[in-house]
């Protein structure tokens, strides 16, 4: 059953979208809208807006929108009950008895469980007989109880069925064990452990639970990492191993390693800001996750080929995400677990000398070119500075702009004009390649081809944009719905997403319920953000009674074409008169 409409309503009124909100994205007020970056992809311009009229958002950006519940499910990685569990204990409200599907929550909560006691588990198994290799492997990388206690550090045993065996005498059943991803299921029915013969690093969300696992295997066989893949708790391109103790921290810098052993290695020797990435190259999403809790992320990779790459990758998404930069380059090539370790005692002051002494990202990138020219030679010295001003270019920033022309000029000895010509040379080709890019997608949104919603648009825009203009217009004029039905029957409606639309507000309005209330339960994300859209842009601001008209013209006038091209097998009389009909109404 849904969620009763008052409490649904009382939720949000007591959930206000721009005060949930603002505790994640910087918000500004432009008009009646608060506007900010959109959290949900990277940006530099904001084009996530907040409309507090009727409590709902839009990125004109990325494409999200909904109500506050849609904003928490997507932030959060949370399930709709869960989001208004969220937001319920957020107002102080108790969640209604008995009145909603919760099977998904349930089955999150008993992951969850499952998580803990296997992390439980795993932690007593390393400081058993049967840990004892693992135990050995920690210590020999130089990490102390305290800091094994502290992660959580744990021994999955040789044994493939010991963590199944012990779940399922606490009651966890198969299907639970399997859907937290801590088992395989057999060809015979049963199950079976995922980990093996592995030291075992808990992965803990914000909120301390644990989500996942990281099990690393201590002989030389592949893979070396074995994660956990995807969970209904857990997504890995959406989160970061220790991000709960970097919070923790008090720190606006986060300090991005490779692997855990580099997090827990830089965490024990003072620097409880450091994350990592979860198996993967870092996304966007978890650069976006990070500039909610920093201001400035030190890069800290191996400094071999694939953490080269790596670096490059990550510099990118850092900078769609607004975040300011350094990149830390260790002595001697080494890593920082590996770099710690040969400093011993003197490790703190060691690492925090390399971080001071670190270069930003652009000093970084230059660094790193000019080992590809010969700048003794004066063909070098173009090369070098021709490809300078491309990365130089992609600043937005002019004042940064210059301080790097003049430094560079000054140590090669040339004129900062000619590297500022070169610059805008790039800088006009950049602006228009991006200018194709919007006008493509703007052709293609208006030819409806990027709708992934509505299909049907690409072929019909027109009277789909009708029909949109309707929904548009009794959601903002519910007072004149009934009008509406007597001009235009759900059946003329050309897309088949519109009609459903048409046909579940207009019940709503009848039944005098909020005809936005039980959007996000009642449709996924993705058409919730294209009914907010809807609701928010231009079709609403236009929604008056002479465009209501009109839209409900080109509607009927569509039907009416469609019908008589149909009517194959009618007489000539029947399509005569349909004719006059069509032309009737156009007067």
């Amino acid at each position: 059953m849904a969620l009763p409409e008052g409490f649904l309503q009382e939720l949000k009124d007591r959930n206000d979208m721009t005060d949930v909100a603002s505790a994640y994205v910087n918000l500004n007020r432009r008009g009646r809208n608060m506007v900010g970056l959109c959290p949900f992809h990277g940006e530099k311009t904001p084009s996530f807006n907040i409309y507090p009229e009727n409590g709902s958002f839009y990125c004109f950006g990325c494409g999200v929108g909904g109500d506050v519940i849609t904003f928490i499910m997507k932030i959060e990685n949370l399930d709709y009950i869960d989001a208004v569990k969220f937001l319920a204990q957020r107002a102080g409200m108790n969640m209604p008895e008995d009145t909603f599907d919760d099977s998904m929550s349930n089955l999150r909560k008993r992951i969850f469980e499952a998580n803990r006691e296997a992390a439980r588990f795993f932690y007593k198994n390393l400081y058993s007989e049967v840990g004892r290799e693992g135990l050995e492997y920690f210590h020999g990388r130089a990490l102390t109880d305290k800091t094994i206690r502290r992660f959580g550090l744990g021994y999955a045993d040789s044994n493939r069925y010991s963590l199944c065996g012990h779940l399922k005498k606490l009651g966890f059943k198969n299907s639970e064990i399997v859907s937290a991803n801590l088992a395989f299921q057999n060809r015979n029915g049963g199950i079976s452990d995922r980990f093996n013969d592995r030291v075992m690093f808990p992965i803990i969300d914000l909120r301390g639970n644990v989500i996942a696992f990281g099990g690393r295997i201590m002989t030389n066989q592949k893979p070396k990492y074995l994660n956990t893949s995807d969970t209904p708790v857990f997504k890995k391109s959406a989160n970061l191993f220790s991000l709960n103790n970097a919070k923790s921290s008090g720190e606006r810098s986060l300090i991005l390693c490779e692997g855990y052993m580099d997090v827990i290695a830089v965490n024990q020797a003072g620097f409880p800001n450091a994350v990592a990435t979860l198996g993967t190259a870092l996304t966007q999403e978890q650069a976006l996750l990070m500039k909610r809790y920093a201001d400035e992320v030190i890069i800290c990779y191996d400094s071999d080929e694939a953490g080269q790459k790596a670096t490059a990758r990550a510099i990118t998404f850092l900078r769609n995400a607004g975040l300011n930069i350094k990149v830390i380059n260790i002595p001697q090539g080494k890593d920082p677990d590996e770099f710690l370790r040969n400093k011993g005692e003197n490790g703190h002051d060691a690492f925090k000398n390399v971080i001071e002494g670190s270069g930003n990202d652009i000093e970084y990138r230059l660094n790193k070119l000019r080992l590809n020219f010969n700048l003794k030679e004066a063909e070098g010295r173009v090369a070098y500075l021709t490809e300078a001003a491309k990365i130089l270019a992609s600043l937005d920033n002019t004042i940064e702009q210059d301080v790097y022309i003049s430094k560079l000029c000054k140590e090669l000895e040339v004129s900062p004009d000619a590297v500022k010509q070169q610059m805008r040379k790039f800088s006009r080709k950049k602006y228009y390649d991006k200018r194709r890019e919007n006008f493509r997608n703007m052709r293609q949104n208006l030819n409806g081809i990027n709708d992934k919603v509505n299909t049907e648009r690409y072929k019909k825009p027109r009277v789909t944009t009708a029909e949109e203009g309707i929904i548009a217009y009794i959601l903002k004029n519910p007072d004149k719905l009934q009008r509406v039905e007597e001009q235009l029957p759900a059946e003329k409606f050309q897309t088949e997403f519109n009609r459903n639309l048409y046909v579940y507000f207009s019940e709503r309005i009848k039944n005098n319920l909020d005809a936005l209330a039980s959007v996000s339960g009642d449709f996924t994300q993705e058409e919730t953000a294209k009914i907010y859209h809807i609701a928010n842009s231009d079709y609403a601001r236009m929604a008056n009674d002479k465009t209501a008209a009109e839209n409900i013209r080109v509607i009927n006038d569509e039907y009416s074409r469609l019908k008589v091209s149909d009517a194959a097998n009618a007489s000539m009389d029947d399509i005569a008169e349909e004719l006059r009909r069509l032309k009737d109404s156009r007067k």
